[in-house]
């Protein structure tokens, strides 16, 4: 598959259109990849998300970058892990579209992912990233040309998740 790129190190440092924040509801911060981006971004991110009232799960909202290299940040809400019973494939898989639509929406052409729900979360490594690449394939077959996509990994058990499932 073309246009995407396995990034292992800091997601805040990624020079992007857009990277992804791993947020919680309220869109305020957290611990995890969301504080280190809020933290990175300085104030005027909280300011911003303040406004927007929060994302429900599943869904996806974008703000301006402010103090990191990337241009904006797209938060989503990915589902808590609850051994596949409340919906999570389905909540997950709608993380990325709804992320890949904002990138559209306002025409960006490069994205960062942190692995979604994988940390406190708890969803499993190798299920997420099924999702993760399933929906970038499927994104990246009807998108424009030079689209890139970058997955960035915190850990080996991410990593080789991700390589598993990427298409040769």
């Amino acid at each position: 598959m073309t246009g995407v790129e396995i990034f292992r190190g800091d997601i805040t440092l990624l020079e992007v259109d857009a990277i992804v924040n791993a947020a919680n509801n309220s869109l305020l911060g957290g611990g995890g990849v969301d504080g280190a981006i809020h933290r990175a971004a300085g104030p005027g991110l909280l300011e911003e998300c303040e406004g927007i009232g929060g994302c429900p799960t599943g869904e996806a909202r974008i703000t301006q970058g402010y103090n990191l290299p990337a241009r904006h940040v797209i938060h989503t809400v990915g589902p808590v892990w609850q051994n596949g019973q409340a919906d999570e494939a389905e909540l997950l898989a709608s993380c990325y579209r709804n992320c890949f639509l904002l990138l559209e929406q306002n025409r960006l052409s490069s994205i960062a992912f942190p692995a979604i729900s994988c940390g406190v979360y708890g969803y499993p490594a190798e299920e997420a990233c099924n999702i993760a690449v399933r929906e970038t394939e499927t994104f990246l077959k009807r998108a424009a040309t030079g689209t890139t996509v970058f997955f960035v990994c915190f850990n080996d058990t991410i990593e080789a998740a991700l390589r598993q499932h990427l298409s040769p």
